[in-house]
């Protein structure tokens, strides 16, 4: 019996003419952290988008657990387990730390329109929002405007509020963008803490991030995936090797 927790199958993405995804088979086995890479152009940021509901497929199954996703809405996905950060910092820049996270928070328990309550009258969306404060390592900054972050603590802020919903798979979209040396280190320290246990689904260029965070990864090339395996396995690829990774990097 498989121990997946997503899958993509025979996944197809046509704009018009232009076929972006094409046929694209992919399972996120439970509590694994697996990378998706390739190079420009391969359709990474559109295969997050049919995962996570921002795009419809124009054919195949994109199944969560047992459920068939596609059609459904980002939120109803949300609220099924599925959390997504994305390529751009999405947080509210001119909220405190504290707010932002309150609001993934008030998010999951699907109290977004409430704010006009007082806060005080929900003691466990502040119990859950500190909780996320101290696993982000963001509790010495919790009053500071989220403007005023420095940038991998802005994507500590949003990986944050991806996993305020407790959710059962994390999408991060390259995650360690714009990074410096000594920021990436940070930024990988806290994803591999924050998703252990959880199953991960992340797109990333910097390769030694992925070789040595990810169990498996995939390689998506002009909208297929043409392997998938171990780090190890993927290094060894010859069809790897030509298509993406280059023979000195395979070295």
């Amino acid at each position: 019996m498989s121990d997946a927790i997503l899958q993509l199958r025979d996944v197809h993405k046509s704009f018009g003419e232009a076929h972006i995804i094409r046929g694209a088979q992919l399972e996120l086995r439970a509590g694994e952290r697996h990378a998706v890479i390739g190079p420009n152009g391969a359709g990474k940021s559109t295969l997050f988008h049919l995962i996570s509901g921002q795009l419809q497929p124009s054919s195949g199954q994109i199944l969560l657990g047992a459920e068939a996703i596609q059609g459904y809405s980002p939120q109803h996905i949300n609220h099924l387990g599925l959390s997504r950060s994305f390529q751009i910092t999405n947080i509210f820049p001119g909220l405190s730390v504290f707010e932002n996270l309150r609001i993934a928070v008030m998010r999951k328990h699907r109290m977004q329109y409430h704010f006009w309550r007082s806060v005080q009258r929900y003691p466990e969306v502040r119990e859950q929002t500190e909780q996320l404060l101290e696993q982000v390592r963001l509790q010495d900054k919790q009053t500071v405007c989220a403007a005023e972050l420095s940038y991998s603590e802005q994507r500590a802020l949003e990986i944050g509020m991806t996993l305020a919903c407790d959710p059962r798979v994390i999408l991060l979209d390259e995650p360690m963008a714009g990074m410096s040396h000594e920021e990436t280190d940070y930024a990988l320290n806290l994803i591999r803490e924050v998703t252990q246990g959880r199953s991960l689904l992340i797109v990333e260029h910097d390769m030694d991030v992925v070789f040595s965070l990810c169990d498996r990864i995939s390689v998506l090339v002009y909208g297929e995936v043409i392997a998938t395996g171990t780090p190890d396995q993927i290094r060894a690829d010859r069809r790897v090797q030509e298509a993406y990774l280059g023979e000195e990097q395979c070295a």
